[in-house]
């Protein structure tokens, strides 16, 4: 869901895409010289269903579908807190953009060229679909270099109109942000850098950011690719974005010696200072990067999800601070996804929100105003005003969906829409023309839709009312269409709210037209996962229900308590139910099953079957070994900061820094009986030794490659400045024995490190070999293990590759040399596994990791 765009709620989406842009291949040899012809990119009800709502002016309709039925070029956006983003923008000016100038004739397109309108040329867009890309030599290096910068976390690969939505929240670094629907992660590690950008070593911005999926697979795959910006400010929760739970402080389920821990909160309520709002939608503003959607398509699909994306988008308003921002969108053409959906949302807050006219900012981006005039289309007919819509429909059709948004019926119609015959009637068809309708015998029962069941002696009627006109200011939307900038579509509104909503608004979110609000199984199957960089296959036991309508804060209902769920007794201290089996895996490490049938006090969020509760992490032996192990400085506060996914804390495997405002929200969370389902949390910063020797260490953890860069500013033991040289060789080799290092001086200081976990830093020509470690945005380091008899790397292979490849162009040598040397190099390791465990902060087994393609 947002993050990128349409995909339903529901748990039928179990097929992952085909991509119909790749030949089948088939093992007879016979199929293979028979000719093989492309999907039809074509369906004659989409073109007249957009033709009939005038998205486009009639002389650039060709232009338009010629342009729909090419494949999407690629794109990809520099991560703008990363280390070395100012030479990833420098290798692409100057090392590939010169590189494809050379091979392309004069008056073709560029191959490569930044995008004009994304701040500070941090976002790309390729002329060449993924198919191309391999080319030729150039190319296919290219390529390469896109993969492993993705995989890293250095640029995001992702449609450039997915790149807009972010940019019109306005983020700053102090901002509480929530992305209501943040699945596959590319819109929230936009905003993350957002909130990350410019920010010195060792410090953390005061904002944060909520990302949340209602389906439980897709949280898992938002982790995986959040987990590459290596953020402490960031929360992954999984709820329904119509029902994202408030946070209210509530202290009736804490028992006092439980209230010690939680001093001030920071805060007394959750709201944000933003709100992205992209909403399950049809997709069919992603024809050009899945085709399949052309046999696909019809109009029912965007009505069927109209009612569930004006939920969505009134909670986020609900939950958005006065004077906030929300931007909603969708990659969907359709004006009653689209404009209909904003038109309700202004007539339901009155003068609470208002439509902002962002048309000043980001000039360079082509866009065109919002639509204020359009129709609906049901089972092939026509309907220009709600009062059209015959009865039978009025389950399926609702009056937002029109431009006056109005249910009153005026006229000489009658009142259901249905006009009397004289005649008996034939047969119905309600299918796609308007032409087709006929007669139906008396009492004859009719299957073409919800709500419809005998009906007697009438006709649907012509639709003669006049096409209705909006009077709001629609015209402030944004429409982004594929052949302005060669890209995807999309819509894009941005809403400010001036005042909280009254108390009529919130009480009549309870009271949304009724009717079946469970979409059809095929209708659910035909909607869109966002595939922008990544395509998964939904479990079947994720995404929830949909909801018949929007509550208010006061009105959402706390889940019942399920079997092995953790609940208050009586007596308002919470315990826990008897369970079946332990829902909690705890790194892998501990079981409850040794507490079936035994109650006890509540942990701290360990309300969520299925979900590992997030503790605060307390044990002041560790705490303090690490402390001195490290000399981590005092300046650095680690309590209170700290965390982990298990109830077990005296075998935890993992420990993740939070930072303050993440502190706050947890502490509130608590206070407000855990309503936040949260799946992921924190910066994985400090592992359990895993190595042959690591118990005979004086410290039980090491420090994570993640959690490093935050760590490095204030840690004053275990840490040396390596040369350049022998720097280069720990990556390229893994293994260095202390008497092979070049500088032998630094081999003996190497020796005399305590066994376990060291840090090496990369030395700068200025600095002397006994000068003291000094830590800025530029400081490059790795961690290591420091053995019996030699140093072993703790990092990564494509991270070894990356840092060879940048130190081989910052020192003017054959770019990636050292790297290709790299692949043949020994990995042997003394006492210890040289790369970090990869880590969704959920426990293992939880996600299937993805690869980066």
């Amino acid at each position: 869901m947002g993050g990128n765009r349409g995909r339903t709620q529901r748990k039928h989406f179990r097929k992952s895409r085909e991509n119909v842009w790749k030949k089948d291949r088939s093992d007879n040899p016979s199929s293979e010289k028979s000719s093989w012809e492309p999907f039809a990119t074509q369906n004659l009800d989409f073109e007249e269903y957009y033709k009939g709502q005038g998205i486009v002016p009639q002389e650039e309709w060709d232009v338009f579908m010629e342009i729909l039925r090419k494949p999407l070029p690629a794109s990809f956006r520099i991560n703008s807190s990363g280390q070395f983003f100012k030479d990833i923008r420098s290798q692409l000016e100057n090392d590939f953009m010169k590189s494809f100038e050379a091979e392309v004739p004069d008056g073709e397109l560029e191959p490569i060229r930044p995008l004009p309108w994304y701040p500070e040329n941090l976002g790309w867009h390729s002329n060449f679909s993924r198919m191309q890309l391999r080319k030729n030599q150039t190319l296919e290096r290219f390529h390469e270099f896109l993969k492993q910068e993705n995989e890293i976390g250095n640029i995001t690969r992702q449609e450039a109109v997915s790149m807009v939505p972010p940019l019109f929240l306005d983020v700053h670094r102090h901002h509480f942000v929530l992305d209501m629907c943040a699945a596959p992660g590319s819109k929230t590690f936009q905003l993350l850098e957002i909130i990350h950008q410019s920010t010195e070593p060792g410090l953390l911005p005061d904002g944060m950011v909520i990302a949340n999926d209602a389906d439980t697979q897709r949280c898992n795959l938002l982790i995986h690719q959040t987990k590459r910006m290596c953020s402490a400010n960031l929360i992954v929760t999984n709820h329904e974005a119509q029902h994202f739970p408030s946070c209210h402080s509530n202290k009736n389920c804490l028992d006092i010696s439980e209230t010690e821990s939680f001093k001030d909160p920071m805060i007394s309520q959750l709201l944000f200072d933003s709100v992205l709002c992209d909403v399950p939608c049809s997709g069919d503003g992603t024809l050009r990067k899945a085709p399949d959607i052309w046999r696909k398509w019809n109009a029912g699909m965007g009505n069927g999800v109209h009612r569930l994306q004006v939920q969505i988008a009134m909670r986020g308003i609900q939950l958005l601070k006065v004077g906030g921002r929300m931007v909603y969108s969708t990659c969907s053409m359709n004006p009653v996804e689209n404009e209909a959906v904003v038109a309700e949302i202004l007539r339901r807050c009155g003068g609470s929100v208002e439509l902002l006219d962002v048309s000043t900012e980001l000039p360079q981006l082509v866009r065109r105003p919002g639509l204020k005039k359009w129709k609906v289309r049901d089972k092939g007919i026509w309907l220009a005003s709600y009062k059209d819509v015959p009865r039978y429909r009025r389950g399926a059709i609702v009056p937002s969906m029109f431009p006056s948004g109005s249910s009153s019926d005026t006229g000489n119609a009658p009142s259901d829409g249905l006009q009397e015959d004289t005649g008996p009637l034939e047969d119905l068809d309600m299918g796609n023309s308007p032409s087709s309708v006929k007669r139906l015998k008396n009492g004859g029962n009719i299957d073409c839709g919800e709500g419809l069941g005998q009906l007697e002696n009438f006709v649907i009627p012509t639709v003669v009312s006049d096409d209705e006109v909006s009077s709001l200011p629609l015209e402030r939307c944004m429409r982004i269409l594929p052949h302005d900038q060669n890209t995807g579509a999309f819509f894009i509104a941005v809403f400010h709210k001036l005042s909280p909503l009254s108390a009529a608004t919130l009480e009549n979110q309870g009271q949304l037209t009724s009717g079946n609000m469970e979409l059809p199984k095929k209708l659910a199957d035909e909607l869109i996962e966002d595939t922008n960089e990544l395509e998964i296959n939904p479990s079947e036991d994720g995404g929830g229900h949909l909801y018949s309508e929007v509550t208010s804060d006061a009105d959402l209902p706390d889940k019942q308590p399920e079997e092995g769920a953790l609940e208050p007794d009586s007596n308002g201290i919470c315990e826990e139910k008897e369970p079946e089996e332990s829902n909690i895996h705890g790194d892998g490490e501990t079981s409850l099953e040794s507490s079936k049938n035994v109650k006890r006090k509540l942990q701290i969020q360990g309300k969520w079957r299925g979900v590992d509760p997030v503790v605060f992490f307390r044990d002041e032996t560790i705490i303090s070994s690490i402390k001195a192990f490290y000399g981590v400085n005092e300046s650095f506060a680690l309590d209170g900061h700290l965390v982990t996914r298990n109830l077990d804390t005296h075998h935890v495997k993992r420990i993740y820094y939070i930072s303050k405002s993440v502190q706050g929200v947890l502490n509130l969370n608590f206070l407000a009986g855990q309503r936040l389902k949260i799946a992921s949390v924190g910066l994985k910063t400090f592992e359990r030794q895993t190595s042959r020797e690591g118990t005979s260490t004086e410290c039980a953890f090491r420090i994570s490659s993640e959690g490093l860069p935050l760590l490095l500013p204030y840690i004053t033991k275990q840490i040396l400045c390596a040369s350049l040289v022998d720097f280069k060789h720990l990556l390229q080799y893994k293994t260095i024995k202390f008497a092979d290092f070049v500088d032998a001086e630094f081999g003996e200081k190497a020796s005399k490190l305590k066994l376990g976990c060291c840090i090496f830093v990369l030395r700068k020509e200025s600095e002397g070999t006994s000068d003291p470690v000094r830590v800025d945005a530029s400081t490059i380091a790795i961690g290591c293990w420091k053995g019996k008899s030699n140093i072993s790397v703790m990092v990564s292979t494509i991270d070894c590759q990356e840092l060879l490849q940048r130190l081989s162009l910052q020192s003017g040598n054959e770019r990636g040399s050292l790297a290709q040397e790299n692949k043949h190099s020994s990995l042997e390791v003394d006492g210890t596994e040289p790369t970090d465990d990869l880590d969704v902060n959920q426990e293992p087994g939880t996600i299937e990791q993805v690869p980066i393609s």
